[in-house]
């Protein structure tokens, strides 16, 4: 639901969630390697390789050759995916404030004190092997 929110009012072409997803994390870390994002987003190196491709072809994503390893491809968001990335966080966070502070105060404080938990579970997730 918060995503389709954050979609109405969009000027620039839509993105589908794996590539907002790859976008925002080779943002949060530049010179990210195709593997360790596959890793990260728990996705088959194929598919990442295919949205990568995508994002590219965009002009949101730039490949560079690593130069420890000529094999190997960093991954690096161009300026315009930076700025649609930070204007898709702080619409978010704009969104998700405004909801908030709608909140009876007793709501707001158990949101608050469920933080901890709702990350260790984020981890736990972050962390679980692969079932076959």
């Amino acid at each position: 639901m918060l995503r389709r929110r954050l979609r109405q009012g969009l000027e620039q072409p839509r993105l589908r969630g794996a590539q907002v997803e790859l976008l925002r994390l080779v943002t949060d870390s530049p010179g990210l390697r195709v593997s360790d994002a596959a890793e990260e987003l728990c996705l088959a190196g194929n598919s990442v390789s295919t949205l990568i491709n995508q994002l590219v072809a965009q002009g949101l994503l730039r490949r560079e050759v690593d130069p420890a390893d000529r094999r190997a491809a960093l991954l690096h968001a161009t300026a315009e995916a930076e700025e649609r990335i930070e204007a898709w966080r702080a619409r978010r966070r704009a969104l998700v404030g405004r909801l908030v502070a709608g909140l009876p105060e007793g709501d707001r404080e158990a949101l608050a004190a469920a933080l901890p938990a709702l990350r260790s579970l984020a981890q736990g997730l972050r962390t679980l092997p692969e079932e076959e």
